[in-house]
């Protein structure tokens, strides 16, 4: 049912006409609308811990009615923890594998080379635009704006491993070089789009070298948000203030109308001031007081960013004065 469609349950919910229960393996959250959710108790099932998955194993071997039990199979500690470590967290396949294994084995002993053999490492648990998904690419994203190179390693060749489209993640290495290091460090940028564009070029998997070279780059990298706190900040008053008219002397004056009208008097090119720099010019809207949303960072090349903007707002403040 649609979040639309669930409304028809709320009533019968309510009133007790229906006994709502749902296992899924998507997130509720996004999956149920506000209403329906609010409504229900909720709970998380977790990955099934390896000591546990070896219960499951020792039953399953013993088990005659249900499971192997009639088959008289023994397995040592070593096979046991290898097939609980290949499970991952679901006993499903666990006893896969041990179905699979009874079939194969020569003298009724189950050792760590058969398991080996049989329960050879897959992907490991990723599902693709789901919760382990965003959590995976949050992990890796967090790690890098940390400044822990082998934690971001780590988390991109999980989502790898798993099976991450590379293309998905180097649109979000892309990401971070602009969110997290910014100005401070503007190569991370260029770096992660030479990754990218080399992954393009040579593929799975000598590509996703590159990719990774960008992730260590960026976690080692000057950090700065200046930039995008900026922009937010830019953003919410562009919305909130309307639409402000374009100082007359910055607007363009391509006609003899618009040169009549006034366009463009009394600009100051920049470049035929001391040090290009027009000292008290205003370039915001004149209903608009001035702004200063970028405050670079003390670190990486925002330092000295910081000492040019300080001695030019300076100069500013003097010549308005």
């Amino acid at each position: 049912f649609n979040k639309a469609q669930q409304d028809a349950f709320l009533p019968h919910i309510e009133d007790g006409t229906i006994l709502f229960v749902g296992a899924t393996t998507e997130n509720p959250s996004f999956e149920l609308n506000n209403a329906l959710l609010s409504r229900t108790r909720t709970y998380v099932l977790k990955p099934i811990l390896e000591q546990d998955i070896e219960q499951v194993v020792q039953r399953a071997l013993t088990d005659s009615e249900y499971g192997l039990g009639d088959l008289g199979l023994t397995i040592d500690a070593d096979a046991s923890r290898m097939l609980a470590q290949a499970a991952d967290g679901d006993a499903r396949r666990a006893l896969t594998y041990l179905e699979i294994i009874s079939d194969l084995v020569d003298n009724g002993h189950i050792d760590a080379k058969l398991v080996g053999e049989i329960a050879q490492q897959g992907p490991r648990r990723f599902d693709k635009g789901g919760d382990l998904f965003y959590e995976q690419i949050s992990a890796l994203h967090k790690s890098v704006r940390g400044s822990d190179p082998d934690a971001a390693l780590y988390w991109f060749c999980r989502m790898i491993d798993g099976g991450c489209d590379p293309v998905y993640i180097a649109r979000r290495v892309v990401r971070m070089a602009i969110e997290d290091i910014g100005i401070a460090d503007p190569r991370g940028l260029e770096l992660c789009l030479n990754g990218w564009q080399t992954f393009e070029r040579l593929g799975s998997p000598e590509g996703e070298l590159a990719l990774a070279q960008g992730v260590v780059y960026l976690a080692c990298a000057a950090k700065s948000n200046a930039v995008y706190s900026a922009y937010n900040l830019a953003m919410e008053d562009a919305r909130s203030s309307g639409s402000l008219e374009v100082p007359m002397h910055l607007r363009n004056a391509p006609t003899r109308l618009m040169k009549e009208q006034g366009y463009g008097e009394a600009y100051r090119y920049a470049h035929d001031e001391s040090d290009a720099f027009a000292a008290g010019e205003n370039y915001f809207p004149e209903a608009m007081q001035a702004r200063e949303y970028y405050h670079p960072v003390e670190r990486g090349l925002e330092i000295k960013i910081a000492q040019k903007l300080e001695q030019l707002r300076k100069r500013n403040r003097e010549a308005q004065s």
